[in-house]
């Protein structure tokens, strides 16, 4: 890749006059030595499995494995179109449809990691919702997968992706900040303003730690998912309408690193502390072990 940095990566999309979508999907068929063509349709066929779980999610009856989580996508998307919710109708679809994901997930379905599997739920929530909203082409989401792509290449190599590694800040967080960014370009801002999205959201995450209960992708993830599509739309907003993350998006992917590098074990998907060792994540995790929790 030509980037190794956000900052450079703004840089080359102003000085080439591009958008990060477009500029990623050429320099990854420079690496990969594949056609624009061919990185392009496989990309979309990611797409299509995202729109999937998301209508899966809300359409069938989803219950994990464990037996602890399912059906949360659906009571969210009927409070919000009963104009129930505290939110704008289209976040409230967002956080469904993140929910919806995620659930699909922890029951064992086809989903798109992105970056992670905990995390699979916020970039479809987001895009999805958006494109219902603003009447999208699949071929402009696509285009935004990539600069989502982008976003996380950096993050993945100057920091973390993986809970285990650095806690739930680098999925969860990473995420949010993906959508962030993707989301700036699709309606039309700038590089600079998607890096700043970036930065605006990774802030809100950093010590986020990873505490599955029971050791599963299910409490408090699915969860921390539907939140996350909304403070990405949030973040987008901000940097859509002039907010800079002030200390450089780079310089907060580096503070990431830093926090989950002092991060002790028991909060890096360990199961071994935070919510997974309060007493009810213990009896929670104790009732599964005996497969006294069923769907």
């Amino acid at each position: 890749m030509r980037f190794s940095t956000l900052a450079e990566l703004s840089a080359l999309c102003q000085a080439e006059a591009t958008t990060i979508g477009k500029l990623m999907i050429q320099e990854q068929a420079h690496e990969s030595g594949q056609s624009a063509e061919k990185i392009v349709e496989e990309m979309a066929s990611y797409y299509r499995v995202m729109k999937e779980a998301v209508e899966r999610g809300l359409t069938q009856e989803v219950v994990s494995r464990s037996g602890l989580t399912g059906g949360d996508a659906k009571r969210v998307a009927t409070h919000v179109a009963r104009g129930e919710s505290s939110l704008d109708g289209w976040a409230g679809k967002a956080m469904a449809y993140a929910l919806a994901v995620s659930e699909v997930n922890a029951s064992m379905g086809r989903i798109v990691a992105t970056p992670t599997a905990g995390s699979c739920g916020i970039i479809p929530g987001v895009f999805v919702s958006s494109q219902e909203r603003f009447g999208w082409e699949d071929s402009h989401l696509v285009e935004g997968l990539f600069a989502a792509g982008a976003i996380g290449y950096v993050i993945a190599n100057h920091s973390f992706i993986s809970g285990a590694e650095g806690g739930c800040q680098a999925e969860v967080g990473s995420a949010i900040g993906m959508a962030a960014g993707a989301l700036v370009e699709l309606r039309g801002g700038s590089a600079a303003q998607a890096v700043h999205a970036v930065g605006i959201a990774l802030k809100n995450t950093l010590g986020l730690i990873c505490d599955p209960v029971a050791g599963l992708v299910e409490i408090p993830c699915i969860i921390r998912n539907g939140l996350g599509a909304v403070n990405a739309l949030a973040a987008a907003d901000m940097a859509l309408a002039g907010v800079r993350s002030i200390i450089p998006s780079d310089e907060v992917i580096g503070v990431m690193l830093e926090v989950g590098s002092k991060m002790p074990n028991e909060h890096r998907e360990t199961a071994q502390g935070g919510l997974a060792q309060t007493p009810t994540g213990r009896r929670l995790a104790e009732q599964i072990r005996k497969g006294e929790i069923t769907s």
